[in-house]
């Protein structure tokens, strides 16, 4: 088995078109959410130059314009009107209103008996995981990824730098020794830039980006570049095309960003547009959940659970968890845990996690801060699914 590596996560910007798809998505499911909490709602969308077309279907008692919900939510991401307009874009929409389809029961007082007539409407496999590399337990490429992504937004916004435009994408290479972080081996800023008539020096953006993104993001953590890593900025020269105008994005086209950094398995589908009641959703919350508890009680320095559902069942047809050689008891005795203390039938996580009350408890906005900010981790977000209040319970 190789112990010494290098490994690699990328993560993209708020104006990425695959990323500001995922956030449209889940936009319209807070705006469902927001009116009406027992709502049925899936959204996707796809991104072109000054096209954007939705398809949502739902079962709702609330009334939403989503092709304004759409638009206010490509206006908040700072597009120069050249890249993409969100006054005079296009927006195509097929828009289904499932009558027919009944809305969710409130779960918050459902018994545990009728939780078993809740049944999945979707097949698929999820997984969760959790590591020792960083205090938030994950993964430590994807971790600094993303936290590059976001300081890259927050300099854009408050630092006056204006040639930064939305859409730009980070990588970063962590070299492994004995299966542990050592090292910071490469770091990749590709900058798209606002003005293609005015682009910055290439010396000014280096300067800038060292002091107001890259250094920043080390300041406080364990392990900082150091003379031998190799940090990258636009290898290709200038970007003068960004956002739509450059490249169409599409819903759940980043679920590596959104989940592990691929340092770990995740389900190919998508996680945002996706309301309450999906299980390829509010499944992969509740395995990294499971996960990241058993890491925090102390069972193992490593956890992944894998959960898998069929259609017609309240819960997954099979329950596969692996801590990779790093328990310190037998995995068997770990599963064995973790099914007394953690319950993965669908009407049990919603109900558990909140996840039909979250929208309204945050002020009628949670599910679409999500794709920026990052579904697992310390992002500055309240995740229910983060907590580790049942370390405790798992480690006796």
């Amino acid at each position: 088995m190789i112990t010494d590596f290098v490994f690699t996560s990328q993560s993209v910007t708020e104006g990425h078109p695959d990323r500001l798809c995922d956030t449209i998505s889940d936009a319209i499911v807070d705006a469902f959410l927001r009116q009406d909490p027992t709502s049925r709602i899936t959204a996707e969308c796809a991104l072109s130059k000054s096209v954007l077309f939705l398809a949502a279907r739902f079962a709702s008692e609330a009334i939403v314009d989503v092709p304004e919900i759409a638009r206010s939510a490509i206006k908040r991401v700072g597009y120069r009107p050249k890249d993409f307009n969100a006054a005079e874009c296009t927006v195509v929409i097929s828009q289904i209103e499932q009558s027919k389809t009944p809305r969710e029961m409130n779960f918050s007082c459902v018994e545990d008996e009728e939780i078993d007539r809740i049944t999945v409407s979707h097949q698929t496999t999820v997984f969760g995981y959790a590591c020792r590399h960083t205090p938030e337990l994950m993964p430590l490429p994807i971790t600094l990824a993303n936290r590059l992504a976001r300081q890259l937004s927050k300099t854009r916004r408050h630092a006056d730098i204006d040639y930064l435009s939305p859409d730009c994408t980070t990588q970063v290479g962590v070299e492994f020794t004995n299966d542990s972080p050592s090292r910071i081996d490469s770091i990749t800023l590709i900058i798209g830039c606002n003005d293609p008539d005015a682009p910055p020096a290439f010396a000014q953006m280096e300067e800038d980006l060292l002091h107001h993104v890259i250094n920043p993001v080390f300041l406080e953590a364990s392990i900082k570049p150091d003379n031998m890593t190799r940090i990258t900025i636009n290898p290709d020269g200038p970007f003068m095309r960004s956002g739509p105008s450059a490249h169409s994005g599409m819903t759940g086209r980043k679920t590596d960003s959104d989940t592990y950094g691929s340092f770990a398995r995740h389900c190919g589908s998508a996680l945002s547009g996706k309301g309450p009641s999906r299980i390829d959703r509010v499944g992969a919350y509740a395995a990294r959940y499971a996960a990241k508890n058993i890491v925090a009680a102390g069972l193992a320095q490593q956890c992944e659970v894998q959960l898998s559902y069929s259609i017609g069942f309240p819960g997954p047809v099979s329950v596969y968890l692996t801590t990779k050689g790093t328990g310190i008891i037998d995995d068997h005795e770990i599963r064995k845990r973790l099914l007394r203390h953690f319950d993965f039938r669908l009407g049990s996580i919603v109900r558990d996690l909140e996840l039909r009350e979250l929208t309204q408890k945050y002020d009628g906005v949670f599910y679409q801060k999500l794709p920026v900010n990052g579904h697992f981790g310390a992002n500055g977000l309240p995740l229910p699914w983060e907590k580790t209040d049942k370390a405790g319970l798992l480690a006796e």
